[in-house]
Formats: C-alpha cells, sequence, structure tokens
C-alpha cells in the first residue's frame, strides 16, 4: 500500500487540484466545495496545514505534503481494492454479524513528520450519520508504528455507550452561492484527563464504533505515522442520511464488502 501510494502521488499533477488544506481545528477549513463532496468514488488529494504558503506554493517537498488522500481509494486503485476486500477484512465484519457490509470511504491519512496535524476529538458518527445509529465502524489499519509521539489514536473508554450525535457536519444544500456544508448543532467538550492513548504496531488494525470518542495529537516528531482507514456501514435495514456529505451517486453505490472487488 505505501508503494502504491508513492506511485498515486508521482502521478499527482499539483495543477489540477484544489490546494485545499485539510484540519479539522477550524470549520471553515473544511473544504465545503465540489471537490470534497464528489470524492465518493474518485481519488482526491488533501494538503496538510504547514505544507502550503499564503500564496498555496509547496513548503514542503511533493511526497510530504498532503494530509490524506481519499475516499475511493478502495475502488479506483487495484492495490488497495485488494486489500480493502481482503479476507481478512472480511472475516472480522462477519464476526461482527454484519449482513450487508459496505464500503462508504476509504482514506489514506499520512501525519507528515513534524508538520502532520492533529485531529481533535470527534466521532464518526458526526460526519457519517446512520440510523440506527451504530450501523457503523471504521477499521484503522497502521502502516507505521503508530507511537506517542508520531500522535498515535486516543479513546475515551466506552463512550460509545453515552455518545449522543446533536452535533453533525452536514449539506446545505445551499443554491445561493453559501457554503455548501456547515457544522449544525453544538459542538460538544470532552474530558481531556480520560483519553487514552493506544499505540500499535505497523500491520496492526484498530476497529472503531462510530459512536466512540477519539483524537490523535499534532506529529512533531521525524517519522511519519501512515494509516489506511476505510468505514463500513451495516447496509441491511440501515438508512444512511441523505444530510451526510458522502453521499452515492446514480453511477456509483457503496460497494458490498463480501462480493469479489
Amino acid at each position: 500500500m505505501r508503494n502504491a501510494m508513492d506511485k498515486i502521488i508521482d502521478g499527482v499533477d499539483l495543477n489540477e487540484h484544489p490546494k485545499s488544506v485539510f484540519s479539522t481545528y477550524h470549520e471553515d477549513k473544511h473544504l465545503v466545495d465540489d471537490y470534497f463532496m464528489t470524492s465518493t468514488d474518485k481519488i482526491r488529494v488533501f494538503f496538510e496545514d504547514g505544507a502550503l504558503d499564503s500564496k498555496g506554493e509547496l513548503l514542503v517537498e511533493k511526497r510530504r505534503a498532503f494530509n490524506k488522500i481519499g475516499h475511493g481509494l478502495h475502488w479506483r486503485d487495484p492495490v488497495f481494492k485488494k486489500f480493502s476486500f481482503h479476507p481478512k477484512i472480511k472475516e472480522i465484519f462477519k464476526k461482527l454479524n454484519f449482513i450487508e457490509p459496505a464500503i462508504v470511504q476509504s482514506m489514506y491519512i499520512f501525519k507528515q513528520p513534524e508538520i502532520g496535524g492533529a485531529v481533535t476529538d470527534h466521532f464518526d458518527a458526526t460526519f457519517l450519520y446512520t440510523t440506527p445509529i451504530d450501523h457503523l465502524i471504521g477499521i484503522w489499519i497502521a502502516l507505521d508504528d503508530a507511537t506517542l509521539e508520531n500522535g498515535c489514536l486516543s479513546f475515551i473508554p466506552e463512550s460509545h455507550k453515552q455518545t449522543t450525535v446533536d452535533y453533525r457536519f452536514v449539506r446545505t444544500n445551499d443554491t445561493s452561492g453559501g457554503p455548501l456544508l456547515k457544522f449544525s448543532g453544538n459542538r460538544p467538550t470532552y474530558d481531556q484527563e480520560k483519553f487514552v492513548p493506544v499505540p500499535i504496531k505497523k500491520g496492526s488494525a484498530i476497529l472503531i464504533h462510530g459512536l466512540v470518542i477519539h483524537k490523535s495529537e499534532a506529529n512533531r516528531s521525524m517519522k511519519s505515522r501512515h494509516v489506511y482507514t476505510m468505514h463500513i456501514m451495516e447496509r441491511k435495514e440501515t438508512k444512511w442520511s441523505t444530510e451526510n456529505w458522502l453521499q452515492e451517486t446514480d453511477e456509483f453505490k457503496f460497494p458490498n464488502l463480501y462480493n469479489d472487488a
């Protein structure tokens, strides 16, 4: 997967992609345009805060410029498709009793050395909302050792049992030229003392319940923290919110994990 991502980056023409910084710190830094919302079945690039100057020129080498690349890697790239539909992944979701698991998105997250930004505390249902609310699982595969120094994940244990979804990232359906996406509701705050870091070795995976509170600190070390992550929904007897930023299209439906890729 790392080699495949190197090839993808080599093929990226920076003139064909908006210089959009991806950050979870400030709402106004979320990409709120067509490029983000139409990435369901495409390979799109999002830059790291600190990688670009005020004119949009790179401050670092190209390979260190990206925050993440997604959201259709599992479908558009043969190597990522192979691993996304791997028998081991299928077996995990069979053990979770998923009947119709649908891969809704995939991302390669870089957490670049020295400039890799923090991911603030959140739960995934804020961005990917389903009814029933607990029908979403993330799978987070470490391609580097994830350590305290380079920004491993931290969780509030058992927080998925108490979480309520009053704060969401939704489509505005605005046609007047205003923002296409916004945060709705009041952003919750969490006791930072409750977070427990979860360092893991490369090749390991973490399963993330859609309601569990988690975060990662900035990477100020000299080592990268690459991961490949997917979100998988139990489609059976589940409604995908029409307000979610990510939507199926007439040409592309979320693929069933259990089918051959």
